[in-house]
């Protein structure tokens, strides 16, 4: 009982390290949210903060203030989504598929 016990810890301590590794890689990840068909462009890092936005200069000249907010929300959470599924990826390779309990330390 006790050499499985052994065993189960040092599995843990191999997982957290695969962990901790995945979190540095993910941490220097981007990736970049569209909208509009490309009129709008939002570059998040894999912890969430934002990097770059572009915004086309022809959604600047125009009066429809409110549509251009809507193209900024529309890449942001475009590029969201994509933080989210390299998170879960790359969490998923270095526990090996095994399941975490919500918000176990992870960036996002």
């Amino acid at each position: 009982m006790l050499k499985n016990i052994g065993q189960m810890m040092r599995q843990a301590k191999d997982i957290q390290g695969r962990i901790e590794e995945a979190q540095a890689k993910i941490a220097l990840t981007e990736a970049t949210g569209t909208s509009g068909g490309g009129l709008v462009e939002i570059t998040l890092t894999g912890k969430g903060e934002m990097r770059r936005l572009k915004i086309d200069p022809s959604l600047l000249d125009g009066e429809d203030k409110a549509m251009l907010n809507d193209l900024i929300v529309a890449a942001h959470n475009d590029a969201r989504t994509k933080v989210a599924e390299i998170v879960h990826d790359e969490i998923g390779k270095a526990t090996g598929g095994l399941s975490l309990p919500p918000g176990f330390g992870l960036p996002m």
